[in-house]
């Protein structure tokens, strides 16, 4: 399809569709935002609209008894680094450190943006006022998603 030929393009339409949904999410993200003081805990952003109760072992991949609404399994993040976590361009060392893929270097970006990603490496998150991050669950992200 050519997109100049506007003659061309589809209509923008709704349709119904029956979606599951997360029961207990809500319960994760208070906890997990409020344990983080409504802070990113890479960057201290608190632009809490921004804000992403993130799961370091995946919702997928969890134990929906114990795993998946555990705020343990969470961290504050902004969107950015909260996608850049779930692709395994950034994790955390068991200390609590970020470390920063070198996959990320190979990424298209200007000079800003990858600095800004790259000034994270080695820092210490903010840590959480409770519900410190598991040490089982960032095992499992440094070993299943983390890209190295």
């Amino acid at each position: 399809m050519d997109f100049g030929d506007i003659e061309g393009m589809s209509k923008g339409e709704y349709k119904e569709r029956l979606l599951k949904t997360r029961i207990g999410q809500y319960f994760f993200r208070m906890a997990v935002l409020n344990s983080y003081k409504n802070h990113c805990c890479i960057t201290g952003l608190s632009q809490t609209e921004l804000l992403i109760a993130s799961h370091i072992k995946p919702w997928a991949d969890c134990d929906d008894k114990t795993e998946r609404t555990n705020p343990q399994n969470g961290l504050c993040l902004n969107s950015l680094h909260d996608k850049a976590f779930d692709k395994g361009l950034i994790t955390l060392k068991s200390d609590y450190t970020i470390v920063i893929s070198s996959k990320l270097n190979q990424m298209e970006m200007d000079k800003n943006t990858r600095d800004w990603f790259w000034r994270y490496s080695g820092q210490k998150i903010i840590m959480p006022e409770k519900f410190f991050p598991g040490k089982e669950f960032i095992e499992y992200h440094n070993d299943v998603i983390f890209q190295g």
